[in-house]
């Protein structure tokens, strides 16, 4: 049992709010536990006050982490996932790096924010100036996603910190730390991954995914807030070929998977099972936004994707940015 403190998660997460939260909300058995904490946390209890302090406590690419981070353990993780950025950085395109952060920062409010760790400097120089035509309040939300990926990646730190420190005490226990060879990240193992399937005697298949793999969450741009109460509803298309407004007719139909309603962060509860891998085709996220706008526009909003075979193991959070009169969406991470 992995009982860490405020001083732990600050660590982790430059905000005071998450780290308090994360105090209270422990102690954690496994990583995988803590992760599944950490995302509630940070999307759904620290406000926007929250995540601007956590992006305040990051260093720029290139900029000394100890000039930033008050946390020395920060500081050490900071420079560590800076490290292949700066081992492929050039005089002029860290002072190409460094102009862009300043447009950035000018524009949004905050520094660039994106998790780094084995990121070359060429591809954090393509990711800035993908990013800076978003409008604030997209930028904000990814800004947010990539702050995450960070701290999941410290989490895993903090409890491999741990495993070490209780493998020293007890070695004819195994480790609970896998770190594969070539990457930054670590994949935490608890003891739940050791279990068997009683019919066969093989270690039962455990999700790798820490959140469901298609998401969304809904924001209202004409109040510049949340859309709480909105009803969604995932489905995918059943037939033999895929459905388009140019067929005449569709042989098929549209079968449901799941069904939720945003809280008060806008954010929808779960829409499709906990899996791995998902089944490539056509899905469709319908919003009751008739029901939450009704003077507006639009009954309801529906946004139609495919998922190709190469991507069934990727993420796909599919937000709607809505007014009465308009409305937009994007993939995000």
């Amino acid at each position: 049992m992995a009982d860490f403190g405020n001083k732990d998660f600050l660590a982790c997460c430059g905000s005071s709010k998450f780290a308090q939260e994360m105090t209270m909300a422990g102690p954690f058995s496994n990583y995988s536990q803590a992760v599944t904490a950490a995302r509630d946390i940070w999307f759904n209890k620290v406000d926007v006050n929250g995540w601007l302090e956590a992006f305040a406590a990051h260093p720029q690419i290139g900029e000394s982490s100890a000039q930033k981070n008050k946390s020395p353990t920060s500081a050490q993780w900071s420079k560590g996932e800076q490290s292949t950025a700066l081992a492929t950085a050039t005089d002029s395109s860290l002072k190409e790096l460094f102009d862009w952060n300043v447009r950035y920062r000018e524009k949004f409010g905050f520094i660039f924010i994106i998790c780094a760790s084995g990121r070359s400097t060429p591809e954090i120089l393509t990711e800035i100036k993908r990013r800076y035509p978003n409008r604030p309040i997209v930028e904000f939300e990814i800004a947010a996603q990539e702050q995450m990926k960070i701290t999941e990646l410290r989490l895993a730190k903090l409890f491999s910190v741990e495993a070490d420190a209780a493998t020293r005490a007890k070695p004819d226990k195994s480790a609970d730390i896998v770190t594969i060879a070539g990457e930054d990240r670590i994949n935490v193992i608890g003891a739940h991954l050791t279990a068997t399937d009683a019919a066969t005697g093989k270690p039962s298949p455990v999700p790798t995914r820490t959140r469901p793999p298609i998401t969304t969450h809904v924001l209202d741009t004409a109040h510049g807030c949340p859309a709480s109460g909105i009803e969604i509803r995932l489905e995918t298309w059943e037939g033999k070929r895929p459905p388009s407004m140019f067929n005449e007719v569709d042989v098929g139909r549209w079968k449901i998977q799941g069904s939720s309603v945003t809280d008060k962060d806008g954010r929808s509860g779960q829409l499709i099972s906990m899996i791995d891998s998902l089944n490539p085709g056509t899905y469709r996220i319908s919003f009751n936004t008739g029901k939450y706008n009704p003077g507006g526009f639009f009954p309801y909003v529906s946004i139609v994707f495919e998922i190709r075979e190469s991507q069934i193991l990727e993420h796909f959070h599919v937000p709607l940015l809505l007014s009465p009169f308009s409305f937009s969406t994007y993939r995000g991470s």
